[in-house]
C-alpha cells in the first residue's frame, strides 16, 4: 500500500475522486492504494465469494461481496471480501442493491498480498470491528496462516490447518478450517 497524504482532503472530497485500480482508500485523512492482486490472493478471493454465497446466499441470510467499498467512521475502504447480511444490505429507492454502503461489514476478510502492509490491513479490521463487524478474518497465504478477530476477544492465530474457523453467528452453516482454504490454491 502506498500512502498519499493531501492536505485538507476530506472524507467527501475523496469519496468524488475518480475510482482507482487497484482501489484506493481514505484512511486517516490519507489516500492508500492496495496492492494489486495477484494469483494466490485473486484464486482465495473467488473460491470464499463462491463458497459463501454457496452457503448463505441460496438460503437468504447473507451475501458476499467482492471488493466493495464501505464507508463508515471516517474511513473508506474496500476489503477484499465483505459479507452483508441481508437485513444489511442496503436498498435504494427501487428496492435494489444500492451502489453506496456505508456501515460497516457483517464480517470482513482480507488476504493479504506480497507487499500489503500487515499492519495497514489489521488496523482497517479493527475499525471494522470497532464499528460492528463481528467477525474479521486476515489470511495469509504466505504464511499458511490465518487471523479471526472478534470485539473484545484476543485475536487467534489459526496456523494448525485442521482447526475450524470461527465465523460469525449468522454463517454458522459454514465450515471451513484453515487446510481447506489453502488446498485451494492446488490446482489439481
Amino acid at each position: 500500500m502506498v500512502a498519499t497524504p493531501v492536505k485538507n482532503l476530506t472524507l467527501e472530497r475523496f469519496l468524488a475522486l475518480p475510482e482507482t485500480k487497484p482501489a484506493s482508500e481514505y484512511i486517516d485523512g490519507k489516500i492508500v492504494q492496495k496492492p494489486m492482486p495477484q494469483g494466490k490472493h485473486s484464486l482465495l478471493r473467488m473460491k470464499l465469494l463462491t463458497f459463501i454465497n454457496s452457503k448463505l446466499m441460496e438460503t437468504k441470510i447473507a451475501i458476499a461481496f467482492p471488493e466493495l467499498r464501505c464507508t463508515f467512521g471516517g474511513r473508506s475502504i474496500v476489503p477484499d471480501v465483505v459479507v452483508l447480511k441481508n437485513e444489511n444490505i442496503p436498498k435504494d429507492d427501487d428496492g435494489e442493491v444500492a451502489n453506496v454502503v456505508t456501515t460497516a461489514p457483517d464480517w470482513v476478510i482480507e488476504i493479504l498480498s506480497p507487499d500489503q502492509s500487515t499492519t495497514k490491513v489489521i488496523k482497517n479490521i479493527l475499525h471494522c470491528l470497532d464499528h460492528g463487524t463481528e467477525v474479521g478474518w486476515l489470511i495469509d497465504p504466505a504464511e499458511k496462516m490465518i487471523l479471526v478477530y472478534q470485539p473484545d476477544r484476543q485475536v487467534q492465530v489459526v496456523d494448525i490447518l485442521e482447526n475450524e474457523l470461527i465465523v460469525p453467528e449468522f454463517a454458522r452453516s459454514i465450515k471451513l478450517n484453515a487446510g481447506d482454504i489453502f488446498n485451494w490454491l492446488k490446482l489439481d
